[in-house]
């Protein structure tokens, strides 16, 4: 799947070397960026070698970038500490855990692994991926990373599903996340795709060409304002009941058990994994199997059924994924607050479901054009100037830009 350049305009091409020189106090020699993704079906299927549909977002993490001549990595992202890593340590550093640091040297760790000779370069990244957006912002980090590493020291020669497999092990190794591959393929890869993630390591991943606008709907993103930079135990215990429910049938995944079989088990698993664990493979099956029924309504042209899978999804999210509040909390519920809001906005019309993660960061929505601007305008009312995004597809994936002619 070869990816489309990105041209850079010569006000972006200034503010990033702007950036690099105060930073750096040379002139970068060249310049990357990496999208965001939306997930548009298949709610925490990934991990569980399922199926999604998800896409490339109009926003992005970009850098310039210099060989700096050293054994180490410097990456300057706008707003936050200068990240240092030094190339001798190439294994996972306890203190690093959930940590910038960690996903750089986790790519790069992988790299060397695959006969890279990564050396040190300096980066100034600049991006419009807000953290905890839930718009995968460590996602389009890592593949930058990735893409950066690939083209400055490998020839390119990877593609760009094998790089979202080198981010997915940085995170979940030296990052210390137990994510899917989701996200990172999404970023890499560009443009909508579906993934059948069924074959370990080699992820099935075909473009579903659709333009939303042409149906008349808008795509948005819907930020809760909540905060799940401490949650990361909540989402870990998401994998973790899975798990639990795959170790009764021996198998490494839930995808590997049949459906009736594990019906047929529901008893036996209640009393040994529990019954929140039982709903989430409530979920799992039917969340799959919407994943195909949404991408053959997208090639048939079949909106409205589009529309209704949608709905259909989030109902599973909240009811039995369990995903909307975390455990315990009682004054937060702001992804419930933002769901009821899309609710109301939208008076039965369009669709809205859980987006990513869940527990924090984002609801997605697909909503009728005539009805965008009062639904914007309620949304951000209600939960501050700016929280409703309207988004498009974004073709390319992890890329090198280019001057723009």
């Amino acid at each position: 799947m070869k990816n489309l350049k990105l041209p850079i305009s010569a006000e972006e091409k200034k503010q990033l070397d702007t950036g690099f020189l105060t930073a750096f106090g040379s002139m970068p020699t060249r310049y990357f960026s990496a999208p965001g993704r939306t997930e548009i079906g298949g709610n925490h299927t990934d991990h569980q070698r399922g199926r999604v549909l998800a896409g490339a977002i109009n926003l992005d993490t970009r850098a310039a970038v210099k060989c700096n001549g050293t054994n180490t990595v410097r990456v300057l992202s706008q707003g936050y500490p200068m990240s240092q890593v030094e190339l001798d340590v190439l294994t996972p550093v306890a203190g690093e855990i959930n940590s910038t640091p960690a996903l750089i040297r986790g790519v790069a760790a992988r790299f060397v692994e695959l006969g890279c000779p990564v050396q040190g370069f300096d980066a100034y990244v600049e991006s419009t991926v807000l953290p905890g957006s839930g718009l995968s912002s460590s996602a389009a980090f890592e593949v930058l990373m990735g893409t950066i590493i690939n083209h400055l020291f490998f020839d390119g020669k990877l593609s760009q599903p094998e790089i979202a497999q080198i981010s997915q092990f940085a995170e979940n190794v030296f990052f210390g996340k137990p994510c899917g591959l989701m996200d990172q393929t999404a970023s890499a890869v560009g443009g909508m795709v579906t993934i059948d993630f069924a074959e370990k390591g080699k992820p099935d991943i075909r473009p579903v060409d659709f333009d939303f606008a042409a149906c008349g709907h808008a795509l948005c993103i819907i930020d809760s304002g909540a905060d799940h930079a401490d949650l990361t135990d909540e989402y870990a215990a998401v994998t973790l009941e899975f798990k639990a429910l795959c170790e009764y049938f021996g198998k490494e995944v839930l995808t590997e058990v049949p459906e009736e079989n594990f019906y047929a088990a529901i008893p036996a698993l209640r009393a040994k994994c529990g019954d929140r664990a039982v709903m989430r493979g409530i979920h799992e099956y039917a969340e799959n199997k919407r994943v195909t029924q949404q991408v053959a309504a997208l090639q048939k042209g079949d909106f409205e059924t589009f529309l209704q899978l949608i709905k259909e999804s989030g109902y599973s999210s909240y009811m039995y994924l369990q995903n909307v509040i975390p455990a315990g909390y009682i004054q937060h519920q702001d992804m419930a607050v933002a769901l009821g809001l899309c609710e109301y906005y939208l008076q039965g019309k369009g669709a809205y479901r859980v987006h990513g993660g869940g527990f924090a960061g984002t609801v997605q929505a697909f909503v009728p054009l005539p009805m965008l601007e009062q639904f914007k305008k309620g949304i951000d009312g209600s939960l501050g100037e700016g929280a409703c995004h309207v988004l498009t597809i974004r073709p390319q994936g992890g890329v090198e830009m280019e001057m723009a002619l």
